[in-house]
């Protein structure tokens, strides 16, 4: 390479989903035995009708939806957002505290941007979401791992003892991606006090919300008046109105930490997409009982993997919700290579362990993860079959 490169970037591993979608090249699948891809996250179907009639709506007719819109996004949307998530969480959130960003994973790098840098350290339970691992080292922040017990659960008494002068904040996914894991209400609040003890952030990235299998509120942290002192929310709009393509996620958070995620997002994207944004509002407004339609399928694909992996000979599930599970298989190949021969074999394209773990990490060669959202009940069934297929070759 001729010129420089940034040592920081340059360490840091390539995209995972990119990375597996290269083991297709070369090979084909029939129509009888088409691939079952569990690879990513996110709905391939479009948005509802009636969504993609109001973004088309906006596009011919309102000018607006075509020009520069305010650096932390509508205040329409963000006034909804904050009067949607006080009620459903028992707490008040004024539309001060929320901002609209390009989907959720540029609400992890502007809050971060605010919070550490080069030689900081952010605490991560494993296995990780890996775009968070990938922003941290490109910022020349240190991850701290987590790693989690039954369940895939963090212990907040093991995060103590992981806490120095360096750390600059804690980061839960809930529900849970990679592992599926929805956190009870009183371990958030137990990392909650852990990170105001020790004056850190509590970032909980909650993309998954709309498909956590309990009823109300999945924590208390908006009730206390105090909130924004140590609380960092994070959301996605992409799942719950398959709007992956539009790019609108959110933060809330105390005001004085938007106004420096506000020169972070002027500087990246200067503005959220306005037909993003204009959707999303729509969606928020209109498509609540839509909404929990897909909640109920996800939550009956859920119990299908539930099933089909209670007594898959070799393979035992450690988490299942929300969109993945996450899987031990007993290969003697390695997972990051089991993988790719997955593809092959069985016709099959999911992600290693290894992707969503510390490098050497014990465990992480026999771990796999299922993202299950876009497979319905019989691609469930084909897949058990597939693979208790190989098990037996």
């Amino acid at each position: 390479m001729p010129h420089p490169l940034n040592p920081a970037l340059a360490a840091t591993f390539s995209p995972p989903v990119m990375e597996a979608r290269r083991w297709l090249e070369g090979v084909t699948f029939s129509p009888e035995r088409p691939l079952i891809n569990v690879s990513q996250a996110a709905p391939v179907d479009p948005p509802p009708e009636a969504l993609r009639q109001a973004i088309a709506e906006a596009a011919l007719s309102d000018p607006q939806a075509h020009l520069y819109g305010p650096v932390l996004g509508m205040l329409g949307l963000r006034s909804e957002l904050a009067a949607q998530w006080s009620a459903a969480y028992g707490g008040e959130i004024a539309a001060s505290q929320v901002a609209i960003t390009q989907g959720c994973n540029q609400a992890f790098c502007a809050a971060m941007a605010t919070l550490a840098g080069t030689g900081d350290e952010v605490i991560l339970p494993t296995p990780w979401y890996f775009n968070h691992k990938m922003w941290l080292d490109m910022a020349g922040v240190q991850t701290v791992p987590l790693a989690t017990g039954a369940g895939l659960l963090p212990d907040p008494d093991e995060a103590a003892a992981l806490i120095t002068p360096r750390t600059r904040a804690i980061v839960l996914v809930s529900p849970n991606n990679p592992g599926g894991a929805e956190y009870p209400a009183e371990l958030i609040r137990a990392f909650a006090e852990l990170a105001r003890t020790h004056r850190i952030a509590l970032i909980v990235d909650e993309t998954y919300r709309d498909f956590d299998s309990r009823s109300g509120a999945p924590h208390d942290l908006f009730a206390d008046p105090d909130w924004a002192e140590y609380f960092i929310h994070l959301y996605s709009f992409s799942k719950a109105y398959r709007l992956t393509g539009h790019r609108v996620g959110a933060i809330v958070a105390g005001t004085d930490r938007l106004a420096e995620i506000e020169k972070f997002l002027d500087t990246v994207a200067i503005c959220p997409s306005q037909l993003g944004q204009i959707a999303a509002l729509w969606g928020m407004r209109n498509l609540r009982q839509w909404v929990a339609g897909e909640r109920a399928e996800i939550l009956a694909r859920r119990a299908a993997m539930e099933a089909a992996f209670a007594d898959l000979e070799g393979w035992d599930l450690m988490g299942c919700g929300a969109y993945f599970a996450y899987v031990t298989h007993s290969d003697p190949r390695p997972s990051a290579e089991f993988a790719q021969a997955l593809v092959r074999e069985a016709g099959v394209l999911m992600l290693p362990g290894t992707m969503f773990m510390p490098e050497g990490a014990p465990g992480a060669a026999r771990q796999m993860r299922i993202a299950f959202a876009n497979v319905d009940a019989d691609g469930i069934t084909t897949l058990r079959a597939r693979l208790a297929e190989l098990a037996r070759a």
